[in-house]
């Protein structure tokens, strides 16, 4: 019979994702997710104890002092200007930018070189790393490097399947998992971060599947899209009182355009509070709708006990990157 890991497309250990389908079907079409019949995996390891670089622990006390802001850093695919034009309009109005899979491509510079294009602009980096393009050879050479960048963080992310992105030609790789990336980048010396998805399949485990990412090698929860104060607040709870006690950075959907609203709409078990779309959509000035609902949500979930910091998440689409990033800060210095 086979392993929950060899009928999981991911080849994931320490599963499920944040992309199984309402019905229980995988991201991969044709699939059903073997994690949601085969329960959450309990890390079976011990997080690495070793220090976190000088630029984790600044972050660390960070939060500990006040909310820290978090906002995606729109840019032009392989456009090293872009990058930098876009860290210097959000640098002063966010602590860090979260540099992720790009939204509409999958072809991106490295994680490092990105990361060291936003440090020269004075802008602080967190750095996403998926294990869907890199092997753990490759991944570990990314940790090095960003280890000696010094960096605030990584993100530790499995990494959505190629079939269901831009560019299913290209073979998956998924040597590891997001709970192993956590690992390994815990025992580099690296501050973690990890995500998790609240509303998606299996909803009642997912407080439990964090709490095998903390013990993993996470430090800091990114609470992607859930609703509002009570659906987050519900969440932040459970996992707390199953011993995830970190510190959560809740997401706010940013949209300021049709464009943006398009584009958030295909994202995987996003749950937006009820009216928050169509308030903005309806408004006669949309951008200016958008930027006031953010401000609104992220004042709301700031009232979470256990949300330390905002995760100001951009639907890019195929908009002016330059001016989307112009919204994000003004949406974050509202906060600082």
């Amino acid at each position: 019979m086979a392993t929950l890991a060899e009928s999981c497309p991911k080849h994931m250990t320490y599963g499920p994702c944040g992309g199984v389908n309402p019905d229980g079907s995988c991201e991969v079409p044709g699939l059903r997710c073997p994690f949601v019949e085969g329960g959450v995996a309990r890390w079976e390891g011990q997080a690495s104890e070793s220090s976190i670089t000088p630029a984790g622990q600044a972050f660390l006390q960070l939060m500990n002092r006040r909310p820290v802001i978090v906002t995606d850093i729109p840019t032009v695919p392989l456009d090293a200007d872009s990058i930098a034009a876009s860290a210097e309009v959000l640098a002063g109005a966010a602590d860090t930018v979260l540099l992720g899979d790009h939204g509409g491509a999958r072809v991106q510079f490295p994680p490092a070189y990105r990361a060291m294009l936003v440090k020269r602009t004075g802008l602080e980096p967190w750095v996403g790393l998926n294990c869907r393009d890199r092997n753990r050879v490759a991944l570990e050479a990314e940790l090095a490097a960003l280890k000696h960048l010094g960096v605030a963080g990584v993100h530790a992310v499995t990494g959505d399947h190629p079939v269901s992105g831009h560019r299913p030609d290209a073979l998956p790789v998924f040597d590891l998992d997001s709970a192993q990336l956590a690992s390994l980048a815990r025992a580099k010396g690296l501050l973690v971060s990890v995500a998790e998805s609240p509303c998606a399949i299996p909803r009642p485990q997912r407080p439990f599947r964090l709490l095998q990412k903390v013990r993993a090698g996470g430090r800091v929860c990114f609470v992607n899209h859930a609703g509002g104060r009570e659906a987050v607040g519900e969440f932040v709870a459970a996992a707390q009182s199953l011993g995830a006690d970190v510190p959560f950075i809740s997401g706010v959907a940013v949209i300021t355009s049709l464009d943006g609203a398009q584009q958030i709409q295909t994202f995987r078990n996003l749950v937006l509070p009820a009216g928050y779309l169509e308030g903005i959509l309806n408004a006669p000035d949309p951008r200016k709708a958008g930027i006031k609902a953010a401000i609104a949500l992220g004042e709301e979930l700031l009232s979470v006990t256990g949300v330390r910091g905002l995760n100001l998440s951009a639907a890019m689409g195929s908009g002016d990157k330059l001016e989307l990033a112009c919204d994000l800060a003004e949406i974050g210095r509202a906060f600082l």
